[in-house]
């Protein structure tokens, strides 16, 4: 049977419609290929129905037919027409294999969803499809292709859906596919998404807007007539060649301006867009010349994306313009094939029928693949699907700016980022390891937001971590998911650490440690307390979700009370942990005390924190002796490092120019004040509560000496808030 011929009663028009359209780019045996597709979905779909009332085929062949106008080569339009087979008819992908080929069953399978696995909530369901679909999507990008076709056929379709539902899909569009389609530089199908999804969201907002566009337009067609023809003549006197078009802002677009600028309706719609086709890249900048001298430019306003490529690959000169009718212009210059992958993207690769050669298709390619590459890296790093799906939210929502490394390679980076993300995006082990940044030779910290234009380098130190206050301020998905990767190994090993050392504190009653525990005794405890390796069980110990005396009860049911009290004795014989100060991840000082290295102290264990240290002294720790189990024996290690907070309250003499005295003496200490608050006490006197980082209990002696010894101070405390 021919491709042309009607297949079947379901839907002879449509099939043979796209059949036509093919045929224009593909060899017949592929179209034929394509049309026994049909054939085997009409088929696997018999009986089905959409909500419209049409034939469920209706919907994979216009997916089919949104493909087609990219161009898609024949095996993507294959995997559209089946592309809901494995997940709504009893169809395996080995069928598909069969009947076809491997790859096609692999682009089916990368877009059909998880429909066989629990999930705890609808969210997680949807993060785990989104992540599977990437991850397909990293291995083939048509996945993503028939995905957002596939989307777009649904938005087209989306009135008969009940208005919650038709609101969370526009939702996930709004903030999912339409950046992807952006990211992709597939600037149609992105468009038509974002004003589908726009009047499915806000259908009033919609219509208002839709309506204000209608009445404005007539008052436009003369004036946009009017430059238009000027620009056409200027460019035919300097004898450039080049197209000249009028544009029109999409909905969502101007609802975007408003919304973001608080802008007027008039005051967004009020500029008039054009874009001049080109066929050199030379010519692109002769014509920037000539349209600056017909109407002056406007300062500040000027991109140049063809030099400095966005990241979806996308090239075009940028420029506004003052009009004769008092009304800005903007224009975009750009040459025929840039403006091809402009409305395509990554599709520009298969429109290989269509004339696209040269570097801007494969800058796209190129370009996408280092995101896919990005994305691989985000997902191996990440906890699970929803922490991955909001990295990629991250991700999708860039504004650029470009910076310069020290030997003058151009770095793009979204707007807002740091000298951290920057660090990030030179290479992991530069972002683990950064310690501070030089911003045009000029040292700044490291959370300083980065403008375009400047030089940023990098300076690390081989002991330096990362810290978890940068996840505070990072923008980028790769630092985020990159630091906190890192601090989740490092809190297993830190938890590991402590969970053998609070477990050998028991053993050691029974003369044994971690090592001397027999195959046998591992196997008992792993089963007993389920757990898939002993460094998991030490993991749990260490984060104070398993009690080590209970571990040691399991391996030693039969100790009588007799070897019991014994054991106790050689507990409180035993050596008591040493804290180091460093294991922040494990190891938490308690805010109501603020311990420091010289206080007498001691060990709560909190479950899922580890161990919380108290000044033995604090006020709370009367209520935790109440669970005797919980307290652990600990001291301060000697020597212990690190910067420790301390609360102090400072009584002063009213005086002008007594915090300025008081904060030079401290810093005079080498000490750093994290907080400071006044509190007038009566006309004569106000109590200064500082927060002040010391090392240690000597340092903290030696801070209050020096500031009793000020002549403006009348008392100095040490504060708790226990």
């Amino acid at each position: 049977m021919s491709a042309k011929q009607s297949p079947s009663q379901e839907s002879p028009f449509l099939i043979s419609d796209l059949c036509s359209l093919l045929e224009d780019y593909l060899e017949p045996e592929q179209v034929a290929d394509i049309y026994q597709a049909y054939l085997f979905g009409a088929e696997a779909h018999e009986g089905q129905h959409r909500m419209t009332g049409e034939p469920y085929i209706y919907h994979p062949i216009q997916v089919a037919r949104i493909l087609s106008q990219l161009h898609m080569d024949h095996q993507s339009i294959i995997a559209a027409i089946l592309h809901d087979v494995i997940e709504d008819t009893p169809t395996a992908k080995e069928q598909l294999v069969e009947l076809f080929d491997e790859e096609v069953a692999e682009l089916v399978d990368g877009v059909s969803k998880l429909t066989h696995i629990e999930f705890e909530s609808k969210a997680e369901a949807q993060a785990e499809n989104f992540r599977k679909m990437i991850l397909a999507m990293t291995r083939d990008m048509r996945v993503i292709l028939i995905k957002l076709a596939d989307r777009l056929h649904n938005m087209r379709t989306l009135g008969i859906m009940r208005p919650d539902k038709k609101r969370r899909i526009a939702r996930e569009t709004l903030d999912i596919y339409a950046p992807i389609a952006n990211r992709l530089g597939i600037n149609n199908i992105r468009l038509e998404l974002e004003d589908l999804g726009f009047k499915a969201m806000y259908p009033n907002r919609y219509r208002i807007l839709s309506d204000a566009v209608k009445r404005a337009r007539g008052n436009r067609k003369e004036i946009i007539d009017t430059i238009g023809q000027a620009i056409q003549a200027r460019l035919n006197q300097e004898d450039l060649h080049g197209r000249v078009e009028g544009r029109e802002k999409h909905l969502y677009s101007i609802y975007k301006k408003m919304r973001d600028k608080h802008l007027s309706f008039h005051e967004v719609f009020d500029v008039y867009a054009f874009r001049i086709i080109v066929d050199r890249v030379d010519t692109c900048y002769r014509v920037l010349g000539a349209v600056h001298n017909l109407y002056k430019p406007i300062p500040g306003h000027f991109k140049d994306y063809i030099a400095i490529p966005k990241s979806n690959g996308y090239q075009s000169l940028h420029t506004a313009l003052f009009s004769p009718y008092g009304v800005p212009i903007e224009v975009q210059i750009r040459t025929e094939e840039m403006d091809k992958v402009a409305e395509s993207g990554i599709a520009a690769h298969w429109l290989y029928k269509s004339g696209i050669t040269g570097d801007a298709g494969t800058s796209a390619q190129q370009r996408a693949r280092e995101w896919m590459r990005e994305l691989l890296e985000m997902q191996q790093k990440a906890g699970n699907s929803m922490e991955f799906l909001e990295n990629v939210k991250i991700d999708l929502f860039p504004d650029e700016v470009y910076v310069f490394s020290p030997k003058g390679e151009i770095m793009e980076l979204p707007r807002g980022a740091t000298a951290v993300d920057y660090a990030y995006m030179v290479h992991s082990d530069v972002g683990n390891a950064c310690v501070a940044a030089k911003i045009d030779r000029r040292l700044y910290p490291l959370h300083t937001r980065l403008h375009s234009g400047q030089t940023v380098e990098i300076i690390t130190a081989p002991n330096a971590r990362p810290n978890p206050a940068w996840l505070n301020f990072v923008v980028t998905a790769k630092a985020r998911s990159t630091i906190r990767a890192y601090l989740k190994n490092m809190q297993r090993e830190d938890s590991i650490s402590l969970g053998r050392r609070m477990l050998e504190r028991y053993l050691l009653a029974h003369d044994m440690d971690c090592d001397d525990l027999t195959e046998a005794q591992k196997a008992k405890l792993l089963e007993v307390f389920k757990a898939g390796t002993l460094e998991e069980l030490l993991e749990a110990v260490g984060l104070g979700n398993r009690m080590p005396q209970l571990i040691v009860k399991v391996l030693f049911p039969e100790a009588d009370e007799e070897s019991l009290e014994s054991r106790e004795e050689l507990e409180e014989e035993a050596r008591p942990l040493f804290i180091r100060g460093t294991e922040g991840m494990v190891v938490n000082l308690a805010k109501c005390c603020r311990p420091i290295p010289g206080d007498p102290i001691l060990g709560f264990i909190s479950a899922g924190r580890g161990i919380v240290i108290h000044a033995q002294d604090c006020k709370n720790v009367v209520d935790y002796r109440k669970h005797p189990e919980r307290w652990v024996d600990v001291q301060w290690e000697s020597g212990a490092e690190g910067e420790y907070p301390v609360d102090l309250r400072v009584e002063v003499a009213n005086r002008r120019g007594v915090l300025a005295t008081v904060a030079a003496t401290i810093s005079e200490t080498e000490a750093n004040i994290d907080n400071v608050e006044m509190e007038e006490r009566d006309g004569l006197h106000t109590a200064l509560d500082l927060t002040v980082a010391v090392r240690n209990r000597q340092h903290l002696a030696h801070i209050m000496r020096r500031l009793r010894a000020l002549e403006s101070v009348v008392r100095i405390t040490r504060r708790t808030k226990g």
